[in-house]
């Protein structure tokens, strides 16, 4: 089975993140998150299945993020506003995004990809 990685090329977290799942020989789909933006649907379906609040899916360090004033108008959006947003622009994306069948990881931490990997044998 094939997960999904939605990333951005030239970021380096991205790359330690695909770097990791290539050693451990995982069947990745990859996904350029800026070519090809998450839609709303897969969105909504992405955040409940990660079990976080919306608000851990914008990427709080991009310059969109920044330029939008995003820091105080997230506290009063509503997550359907939140997902219209996110749709527009992968940059406003959190990266990488990690997608199996059951779990949706939204970074990369290592310890996190450890315990997915080892749900998938």
């Amino acid at each position: 089975m094939a997960v999904l990685f939605l990333h951005y090329p030239k970021c380096t977290t991205c790359k330690h993140a695909l770097k990791y799942l290539k050693d451990h020989d995982v069947n990745v789909k990859e996904r350029h998150i800026v070519e090809e933006n998450p839609t709303e649907e897969e969105l909504k379906i992405w955040i409940a299945k990660s079990g976080l609040e919306f608000k851990k899916f914008f990427n709080t360090s991009g310059l969109i993020y920044k330029e939008l004033g995003l820091k105080y108008k997230i506290k009063e959006m509503s997550m359907d506003e939140a997902v219209k947003l996110l749709a527009t622009n992968g940059m406003l994306v959190k990266r990488p995004l990690l997608i199996t069948e059951e779990q949706v990881l939204v970074g990369f931490k290592e310890p996190a990809y450890e315990a997915v990997l080892t749900s998938l044998k």
